[in-house]
């Protein structure tokens, strides 16, 4: 009889999910005596009653490498240490329905759990390992956070998009005189909008490791304004913040979901600008969501794809309460514990925000 590996991707999508399974499913079939299944919408699958699983093969798995999003679908909302569940009052109570996962795994004959997702799925993982799961874990998160990966499948994409937006922004800034505000996400880390500026040339770029004093960003805007003419281009991650002020978010409300949900730091800072004084006409992108959405760029392909395959081959050696990760420019792993010990902030002494500081680029301090 083939051993089985269970495969799940939680959290937010990512370009680069598919060519994960794609990468595990095929070293599977590859190596004759393994056999995969995946899980619908990360755990939620195996607490359905029937499950909600599927046999993913070969032909399952053909040429879904380029396309966005998960063929398996994702949650981020079905932690089974808290799972949502609904009242006959219509209130919501979060109960640990973990052990069921357990037993599932059991009934369905399962030897490894391959786990795609960031810093709580992972955390999750965690737990599972401490319970005795035989899972591994593939980090994936378009943030770029995750400290003992040197990048995530997924962030350059993000880069890309953002990027791009960047460029188009700058000629119709160029053509209206205009100050273009661009929000990217990223959470409490910024890298998307670091990166992205450097790719994009703007004149300005607020992260969160960094609260920004509005008086400086004025004055560096007002700089590039000479007899009315003039424009500038703005970058600001969503978890940006002013010197002595906070971050601008609420609380989802939907049940299961732990995050507060950023955005419109952008519209904030516009408003800002404007009662300091700012001299240019103010407009405000927020990206959003496209972000994370559609065909993965080549290098997430190729990382998802080397992630998959370390995975698998982690699981043929069961070398469980692992996650795979790429370190000093080589596919290797860790622990899970190592994996979530440590946020992956932008770092004051890291040479991309020199480099940023070099060409002149203002962080607002």
């Amino acid at each position: 009889m083939k051993k089985r590996i269970l495969i799940l991707t939680g959290g937010g999508d990512c370009p680069g999910l598919n060519a994960v399974i794609r990468a595990v499913v095929k070293s599977a079939e590859n190596a004759g005596d393994w056999e995969v299944i995946g899980s619908i919408e990360a755990y939620n699958g195996l607490l359905t009653s029937p499950f909600q699983v599927v046999s993913l093969n070969e032909l399952a798995v053909a040429g879904i490498h380029f396309r966005g999003g998960t063929i398996i679908g994702t949650t981020n909302k079905g932690d089974p240490f808290g799972f949502p569940v609904k009242q006959a009052d219509g209130s919501v109570k979060t109960v640990d329905r973990s052990q069921e996962v357990m037993t599932a795994l059991k009934q369905l004959n399962v030897q490894a759990v391959i786990s795609i997702g960031g810093d709580g799925s992972q955390k999750i993982s965690q737990q599972f390992f401490e319970m005795g799961m035989p899972v591994i874990g593939v980090p994936k998160t378009i943030d770029n956070d995750l400290s003992a990966t040197q990048m995530t499948f997924g962030f350059q994409t993000a880069v890309q998009i953002a990027t791009e937006a960047v460029d188009k922004l700058v000629t119709t800034a160029a053509s209206h005189n205009r100050v273009m505000i661009l929000e990217v996400m990223g959470r409490e880390a910024g890298w998307i909008a670091l990166h992205a500026a450097l790719g994009g040339g703007a004149e300005v770029c607020l992260i969160p490791e960094i609260p920004y004093d509005i008086d400086i960003v004025t004055e560096r805007i007002n700089e590039r304004y000479h007899a009315g003419k003039g424009f500038a281009n703005v970058i600001i991650a969503e978890g940006a913040k002013p010197k002595g002020g906070s971050i601008v978010g609420k609380e989802s409300g939907e049940a299961g979901y732990g995050h507060v949900r950023l955005g419109g730091i952008g519209y904030q800072l516009a408003e800002e600008l404007k009662a300091n004084g700012c001299q240019g006409d103010i407009r405000v992108t927020v990206l959003g969501h496209l972000q994370r959405g559609g065909v993965p760029i080549a290098f997430d392909r190729v990382l998802a794809t080397q992630f998959g395959v370390r995975a698998f081959q982690l699981a043929q050696e069961s070398k469980f309460g692992r996650m795979v990760a790429l370190v000093d420019g080589k596919i290797s792993d860790v622990t899970l514990k190592e994996a979530t010990a440590a946020y992956n902030y932008v770092h004051p002494d890291d040479f991309r925000l020199k480099s940023a500081r070099a060409m002149g680029i203002s962080l607002g301090d």
